[in-house]
């Protein structure tokens, strides 16, 4: 396959119309959305009275109704009578009934919980809590709710493009009569993200206001949309294969998807992408694509950069816990900084949600018996344990049904750690492993899948685990600090004086530690000769980066058999991250970051999991489960890690960015940047050059070669950013995919936000091509 040059972006004279399956109709209402009718739907639309919650004495009656545009929620105000723009359906998360929330648990009684609902957003948008006048009416409004948000989400990439223009439209429309002006045309674009000079802009109107009126209406805006939403890579993608009167037959596809996408495909499978993607009837009955299918084609699974055969479990789960890289979360329960910001559990929620296998219990003893668990001697705010764990248990196996490990910071009186462990439990039942598997002493630690639905408990131990199979060893005083102070200790000597006093610790929580007993790691012959396969050490992150610089060899076979836990330095206070990637090229299996801050290492541990059903669980190579291996990421010896690739890629063309400043004369300069994270000999990053003033449709045809020489811990991040001469770039999206998943051939690229949530219709689109070097 070659790269073909597509040529400069359209001038004005070049655009052509192209027949579209999804037109909007001829006035500036909603394109199809498949909810037309819909009960749920109109209840919104119609709107009521709701309370919303914010503390004990601060509840007030709000009027809520859903936009006639179908994604925005307003809400007016009894005091001001106006109303205001309060939400986007597509910001919302999860709706959730009763009083779920730290709030409606605080702030209402228990006797209205069939009338209580909390609203989700992403990100670090504080949740809404309401109440409504009776209990079928809040379960109306979940539902509702549900459902649009379900519907939004299951737009394809056409429906959603045309909503967002549709959104624009109605946008630019000031006086609302269903046309626009030359004004109003030119106020659209900047709107979607496009700076044209008076000229091009008149130019364009003049061509389609083909009743020479002044505005256009009807057929002229849908001749418009054709205009805009034109692309002409995909005309000569297309062209070069459609040698059927036009069309693409199946065999013009099956030729596409076997010399350009480089799959091993038949023609049954080119038949099958027909059937299901081309949207008109009649060239499906004869087995024909259109432009239209091909494109949405392009949109779909088959046609992304990501192998959507990887999107499903598709590794071994049966292998040892130890031989995965496990998604783990630091300081779980923070929702912003070390030193004051709020403790929550919904940060619990969150992280679980996006997969994190391993989260961060600190507990310290609390008021009337309750333990409490908050960034210990800081002004962060406290939750209480039995919330935490009740959290924790409804949002664990959401995402994923592998196991969850509850890593314990455990600060408190025996007292209440006797408490803690009672909550434990009662709350998790028989979820909780208690007991190792199986009737006899294990060699090695259990399977994920053997785990599937079970918590494990890490943190210290009185005896060893042998003493569950054989005579009880005496439990003794198990020293004064905890794990992550321990590691510290040699350094942080004023840390042992803030704990004051030894802390003992209760037998009911030691014995629920099984397979991951908490111990002083006193170097890597020590651990081999002295420890059990389920005693496992925690590193703060200087130490480890140390560890798996100087010694990686000896890290990665200590992670044969070992977990390893690391976690960021005492000094984030501002609750930032370190790079993942090294102690992954090391074998460290618990490598925790801070899921409450969007950064670029969060980003990569995004990619990381995202494969593999996004079960939290990557399998190793097998040259890191291999006690005798030679493996080390920095010298980079012979070995089966050594497979020599080369990518060639090229950034053709994006749609749909948004905006970065929302500001009416503010567009985006779009470049995009590629980098390739892995073992320091792969570490590379290159960047298109920017092009100016055009956010919507910006191409590049711009060709990148890297060199990558161990692919199987290779990550590969596309990031669009908007190019500032004076400051730093600012982000636009990213997406990380591991390089063993990418696809070859003509991809789209979806972009991520800051959050790591979809931007809608937003995408690159790139060639790809993987060779032997």
């Amino acid at each position: 396959s070659t790269f073909p040059y597509f040529g400069p972006p359209l001038s004005p004279s070049s655009f052509r119309s192209v027949p579209y399956s999804y037109y909007p109709p001829d006035t500036l209402s909603l394109p199809s959305s498949g909810m037309e009718g819909d009960t749920d739907l109109q209840f919104l639309l119609v709107g009521g009275d709701l309370l919303k919650v914010r503390s004990s004495s601060w509840k007030k009656t709000r009027f809520y109704k859903l936009q006639e545009d179908c994604q925005t929620m307003w809400h007016e105000s009894k005091k001001t009578f106006k109303f205001n723009q309060t939400f986007s359906i597509k910001d919302i998360s999860a709706v959730r009934a009763g009083r779920q929330s730290e709030g409606l648990r605080k702030n209402t009684e228990e006797p209205v919980e069939g009338r209580c609902f909390s609203i989700i957003f992403k990100g670090r948008r504080k949740n809404l809590d309401l109440m409504a006048s009776s209990e079928e009416e809040a379960k109306q409004w979940v539902t509702s709710l549900e459902k649009i948000m379900s519907n939004m989400e299951n737009l394809n990439s056409q429906q959603k493009t045309e909503h967002w223009i549709f959104n624009c439209l109605r946008k630019a429309d000031k006086n609302s009569d269903n046309k626009l002006s030359l004004e109003e045309l030119k106020d659209f674009l900047h709107q979607i993200n496009i700076e044209v000079d008076d000229q091009y802009a008149e130019k364009l109107f003049q061509e389609c206001d083909q009743s020479k009126c002044g505005h256009l209406a009807g057929d002229e805006i849908e001749h418009f949309y054709s205009l805009l939403t034109h692309r002409q890579e995909i005309d000569t993608i297309y062209g070069e294969y459609a040698k059927t009167t036009g069309f693409m037959s199946a065999e013009n596809l099956l030729e596409f998807l076997i010399k350009e996408q480089r799959e091993e495909a038949t023609l049954a499978d080119a038949h099958r992408l027909i059937n299901k993607y081309e949207l008109d009837d009649k060239a499906k009955e004869k087995q024909l694509m259109t432009q239209d299918g091909f494109l949405m084609y392009l949109h779909m699974p088959e046609g992304l950069v990501l192998n959507p055969t990887h999107k499903a479990v598709h590794q071994d789960m049966s292998q040892p816990m130890n031989h995965y890289f496990i998604s783990s979360s630091h300081n779980t329960y923070l929702m912003e900084d070390q030193l004051k910001g709020p403790s929550s559990t919904e940060a619990y929620a969150r992280a679980l949600i996006k997969g994190c296998r391993c989260v961060e219990l600190d507990c310290w003893d609390g008021s009337d018996g309750e333990p409490v668990i908050y960034h210990g001697y800081t002004l962060t705010s406290k939750i209480l344990f039995k919330d935490t764990i009740k959290a924790i248990k409804e949002y664990a196996f959401k995402t994923s049904d592998y196991p969850v490990i509850l890593s314990l910071e455990n600060h408190c009186s025996v007292e209440q750690q006797r408490v803690m462990a009672q909550h434990m439990s009662s709350i998790l039942g028989s979820a909780l492993l208690t007991s190792p598997l199986g009737d006899q002493m294990p060699t090695d630690f259990p399977s994920p899948e053997e785990l599937k639905g079970r918590f494990l408990v890490k943190g210290k131990r009185l005896t060893k685990l042998e003493a569950c199979f054989g005579p009880e060893e005496t439990a003794g005083d198990d020293g004064s600090l905890t794990e992550e102070e321990e590691d510290d200790k040699e350094e942080e000597e004023e840390e042992k004086k803030k704990e004051g006093k030894k802390l003992k610790l209760a037998k009911e929580l030691s014995d629920m530690v099984i397979y991951c007993k908490s111990v002083h790691f006193n170097g890597f012959q020590d651990a081999k000769d002295n420890l059990g396969f389920y005693e496992m050490s925690s590193f703060k992150e200087r130490k480890a980066m140390a560890l798996a610089e100087e010694s990686a060899n000896s890290y990665i076979r200590h992670n044969v058999d070992k977990l390893s836990r690391i976690y960021p330095s005492g000094t984030r206070t501002d609750s930032s991250n370190y790079n993942p990637v090294p102690l992954w090229n090391a074998g460290c299996q618990i490598v925790s970051l801070n899921f409450q801050t969007s950064c670029n290492d969060m980003d990569v541990n995004q990619g990381r999991f995202l494969t593999n059903g996004k079960t939290g669980y990557i399998l190793k190579p097998a040259y890191m489960r291999d006690l005798g291996s030679e493996f080390d990421p920095i010298t980079l010896t012979a070995g089966p890690w050594l497979q020599h690739k080369t990518l060639h890629l090229m950034i053709i063309s994006a749609q749909q960015l948004p905006k970065v400043n929302q500001k009416k004369t503010s567009i985006v300069d779009a470049l995009v940047k590629v980098e390739i994270h892995g073992v320091p000999a792969d570490t590379a990053d290159k960047e298109t050059p920017y092009i100016g003033n055009n956010g919507f449709n910006p191409m590049w045809n711009e060709n990148f070669k890297f060199d990558v020489y161990v692919p199987e811990l290779a990550l590969v991040r596309f990031v669009v950013e908007d190019h500032d001469s004076v400051t730093d770039n600012d982000f636009v999206g990213q997406f990380t995919v591991p390089f063993t998943s990418l696809q070859m051939g003509y991809r789209q690229v979806p972009l991520l936000n800051k959050e790591g949530d979809p931007l809608p219709s937003a995408g690159l689109f790139v060639h790809i091509m993987i060779m032997d070097a």
